[in-house]
């Protein structure tokens, strides 16, 4: 039996441990067989030592059907990727490289990109991921049982005490002055919070515009009405005018005229229904101030005047360019009729002033020039001269307007001339006078045309021209 096992093993003894060659082919188609006669051999005749031999040489065996089994599945799948990918030689193991492939290329791992393509530095998520609102958690530290109901969130406006409400009220109704829109008004004062300073809005505006013009008094008047009912309630106005009654007598150092505006201020906001009718009734035998009982009054004649009118449209006039052009036309001509009677200078530049029309002063010019050539003598073409002449030095009226109201003049000297026989020749003079005084150029002088007439003798002198 010792001779059979040594014919499909080596067995080696060094120093007193026997071994056995690994390099022995254990798949022999005898191996087998042999082994269940070693089986029987080892359960009757082998000593310890050959038996734990014979154990350590099956559990060599078996480790190696393990490796060759998984050698062999690997080479299959190898084969099959090569199939897929053509065969690329470039590749490692027949693969082909995909770009931006995240996939690991030492066999570890599941094959998957890392965190399911959704990592990667300033990443949110996936592509098209949707985040679902989440429940609070009750055990959370900043948990708050009472904002989790319906709450609203909203902007929360500090209200203005006094004086801030003069710093930011004086810009937006100086402001106003200048684009006359009172809807923008309307929007700003919804901005801001007010709160009970909101009748001040409508005293500082009636303020500011007594010490402005007749047109910045009517703005502030449209403004009034427009508010009431919308911003400002009927109570809010009548507060705002009892607390500019009591100021009466600090506005008279800046406008002495101010109870005569307010009079009228108050008139058309009764009219315009912007303050209740019973404003002035209250007020009767209660005023100790003799400015506020002068304020009160004119509004109370205008409004016995005026009753059948709705409104008391006229109260300031029609500020500026507003005004229809007639309207125009006969104040100015007002004015030079006045200052051909009075003389007075600084009155007549006060009408222009109130007038507001600067586009419109080469009317004047026009109308000075027709009635100096429509007039008789030479009083009328020295005064016009002075008038032109102070308006000029002062520059109410410019360059430009002068020109043109003369140009306009010289337009329509032909047809002057047929109410105006000598129309050619009063031009004449009196454009070398207003050169000499330095009112126009020389350029407007040289162009005032002139009517030059060859009058003959009688034809028994032969037809000659008479010097």
């Amino acid at each position: 039996m010792a001779t059979e096992v040594e014919t499909w093993t080596t067995v080696q003894k060094h120093d007193g441990v026997l071994s056995f060659d690994d390099d022995v082919d254990m798949d022999h188609p005898y191996c087998d067989e042999d082994e269940a006669a070693l089986e029987a051999e080892v359960n009757g005749n082998w000593t310890p030592q050959e038996k734990a031999l014979h154990e350590a040489r099956l559990k060599a065996k078996a480790k190696r059907r393990v490796r060759k089994s998984s050698s062999r599945s690997e080479s299959l799948s190898e084969s099959l990727s090569g199939e897929l990918a053509d065969g690329d030689s470039h590749s490692p193991k027949g693969k082909v490289p995909v770009p931006n492939d995240r996939k690991s290329r030492t066999g570890k791992g599941r094959g998957l990109p890392k965190k399911g393509g959704a990592g990667g530095k300033g990443v949110w998520g996936a592509a098209g991921m949707v985040y679902e609102v989440e429940e609070p958690d009750v055990k959370d530290p900043n948990y708050d049982e009472i904002a989790q109901g319906d709450t609203v969130y909203a902007t929360v406006v500090p209200e203005l005490d006094e004086g801030e409400l003069e710093k930011t009220v004086n810009p937006i109704v100086q402001e106003y002055f200048e684009h006359g829109d009172t809807k923008e008004v309307q929007m700003l004062l919804r901005e801001l919070n007010l709160g009970h300073h909101k009748y001040e809005f409508s005293s500082l505006a009636v303020s500011l515009s007594l010490e402005g013009k007749a047109s910045h008094r009517e703005l502030t008047s449209r403004l009034l009405r427009d508010l009431v009912g919308k911003e400002l309630s009927e109570s809010d106005m009548a507060r705002a005018f009892d607390k500019i009654l009591k100021e009466l007598p600090d506005l008279m150092l800046d406008t002495p005229e101010a109870p005569q505006m307010l009079g009228q201020f108050i008139a058309r906001a009764i009219a315009d229904h912007a303050l209740p009718m019973a404003f002035l009734d209250r007020y009767k035998g209660k005023v100790d101030c003799d400015h506020a009982r002068a304020a009160l009054d004119r509004a109370a004649v205008l409004l016995s005047m005026k009753r059948e009118m709705v409104r008391l449209d006229n109260v300031w006039g029609v500020g500026g360019g507003l005004r229809p052009v007639k309207h125009l036309v006969k104040e100015m001509n007002l004015l030079l009729k006045e200052y051909l009677v009075s003389g007075e200078v600084k009155e007549a530049e006060r009408c222009l002033r109130d007038l507001e029309v600067p586009h419109f002063h080469h009317e004047l010019v026009y109308e000075a020039v027709v009635m100096v050539l429509e007039s008789k003598g030479d009083t009328a073409v020295k005064m016009m001269c002075k008038l032109l002449q102070a308006f000029w030095k002062i520059g109410l009226v410019t360059v430009d307007q002068m020109n043109r109201g003369f140009q306009r003049v010289y337009d329509e000297l032909p047809e002057i001339n047929l109410d105006v026989p000598h129309a050619h020749s009063i031009m004449e003079s009196f454009t070398d006078l207003c050169y000499q005084e330095s009112v126009i150029t020389k350029q407007l002088r040289d162009s005032c045309p002139s009517r030059g007439r060859k009058r003959f003798v009688s034809e028994g002198d032969g037809g000659l021209i008479k010097n």
